[in-house]
Formats: structure tokens, sequence, C-alpha cells
């Protein structure tokens, strides 16, 4: 997998999240929307190795996770996501909200339509959602 493949991907989880959400599937929506962040900090990740540069095993090893919080320091992006929650603290409203999920979601049901309504906005709204924010350092 490559930078390109998770930018793709985090768009695709994300389309299929919305078909999800707009048939009342919401617990599909919700683990779906959650791959399309995972995917997204991976692509930010990726652009940090360059080309016939051999990584660094730990990073390697540590990027190996679903977790948002430790995805997003192997990013290098903790700094800045506070940095960018001073001026929109909506953005670290809905990070906050995102970084709830697990791919331990996969063996739940019984989402609620405004848990996975209010999930996808936190991912997607065009002003502070977090793949929106993401997308800046894909």
């Amino acid at each position: 997998m490559n930078r390109n493949d998770f930018q793709q991907l985090a768009e695709i989880r994300v389309k299929e999240a919305k078909v999800l959400l707009d048939n009342q599937c919401f617990d599909g929506a919700y683990y779906l929307l959650g791959y399309a962040v995972e995917c997204a900090l991976k692509s930010c990740i990726s652009k940090q190795f360059k080309e016939h540069d051999f990584p660094d095993l730990q990073t390697v090893k540590d990027s190996y996770t679903h977790s948002f919080q430790k995805l997003l320091v192997i990013a290098g992006l903790k700094q800045q996501l506070h940095n960018d929650g001073q001026a929109k603290p909506q953005l670290l409203s809905n990070w906050m909200l995102v970084t709830n999920w697990s791919e331990q979601f996969r063996y739940q049901h019984g989402m609620t339509k405004p848990t996975a309504q209010d999930f996808y906005n936190a991912v997607t709204d065009n002003q502070t959602g977090v793949l929106t924010w993401l997308k800046n350092f894909m």
C-alpha cells in the first residue's frame, strides 16, 4: 500500500458510509467512517517516507495500529492539531468524538441515527471535519 492507495481508500470509505447512512445502516456507516480516518492518517504517515530511503523499523511497526491517537503522533501532527484547534475549537471537538472509534465496532450493533450522523459530520464537515483537516497533510 502506498500514500495514494490510502488517500483513495479514505474517499471510498466515506462514500460507502454515506450510502449506508442514507439507507439506515448506521452500524456499517459508523464503522467505515472510522476506517476512512485511519486511512487518511496512514496516508499522512506514508508521506514521511522518501523513495529509496530505508524506513525506521519502529515507525513502521508502530504504524500498524488502529489507534488514532498513536497514528496522529506517528504522523507528526499532534502539535498541528493542537495549534489548528485553537483557531477552530470545533476541530478539536470533532477529533475527540472521532477518537472514540475502534475497530471493535465491527462486533457491535444498535448504533443510532443521531450518533452515526454526528460521527459523519465530525469526519466530513467542510470547515472542521477531521478528514477535511487531514487532507491538508496527505
